[in-house]
């Protein structure tokens, strides 16, 4: 079950199988509304991967949609901001909506289920790569830092990022060649582990690295692990299967 922290609150809340909005809160079209929304995507990535119904709902500038579909970010299903369900609002840092500190009855019981609305904070990205950077470079760059804390883009983290993608894609390239074997199932329980606790996509990436290194991993499972991550990462992790053919 996916536990996410309620910026009105500070607590971790449980947010059980529901219908559920996202809600992309981006009123500028800086690189931060960029992480907000792809903030916004990975959660709803979580929630489906959990089992939950899920709409996603943003309205961004047009410049600012068009960098959200070169990273990857699926485009809003609906523009509806209530009905049905509950909502998760996910805003930069400081803008949350008014009447945010009024949490009402049972607000802050960490239970989240239908109609109970929470906040999800993001912090700003700072740094003068940052407005030029795009692709799953930058979406790469980005989530290798948990969404609260600030990141600071610059030509030496955005060349790791790419270099880090490229040998990860070879090597998802390579493995895909040897028989299949399943996703271990202690790889899948400490992946699940990892982005249902606050949305943790660091741990996530962690594990990856885990599984890269194991000597008890065949190749055909380190592939299966990689393609079952990147339903949550949408890195295009498998892009470079039959290049080379």
């Amino acid at each position: 079950m996916l536990r996410i922290t309620d910026a009105r609150t500070g607590r971790p809340a449980e947010i059980h199988r529901a219908l559920t909005r996202v809600h992309a809160h981006v009123p500028g079209d800086d690189t931060t509304a960029l992480r907000v929304l792809l903030v916004a995507d990975v959660l709803a990535r979580a929630l489906e991967l959990g089992g939950s119904p899920v709409l996603l709902v943003a309205d961004p500038p047009a410049a600012l949609r068009r960098r959200a579909d070169d990273l990857g970010v699926r485009p809003s299903e609906t523009t509806a901001t209530r009905g049905g369900g509950r909502e998760l609002r996910v805003t930069g840092s400081g803008e949350g909506e008014p009447g945010d500190g009024d949490h009402g009855p049972g607000a802050d019981d960490g239970d989240v289920r239908a109609g109970t609305d929470i906040t999800v904070e993001v912090a700003p990205v700072r740094g003068a790569e940052a407005s030029v950077a795009s692709g799953t470079t930058l979406r790469f760059a980005l989530l290798t830092h948990p969404r609260r804390v600030p990141v600071t883009l610059d030509a030496t983290a955005l060349t790791e990022a790419a270099d880090t993608l490229d040998h990860w894609r070879t090597a998802v390239a390579a493995w895909a060649t040897r028989p299949s074997r399943p996703v271990p199932e202690p790889v899948r329980q400490a992946l699940r582990a990892a982005w249902e606790d606050d949305l943790d996509v660091p741990a996530v990436l962690d594990v990856l690295r885990d599984v890269e290194g194991a000597r008890d991993v065949p190749d055909g499972a380190r592939f299966e692990t990689y393609a079952y991550a990147d339903r949550l990462l949408g890195l295009e992790l498998t892009r470079q299967i039959g290049a080379s053919a």
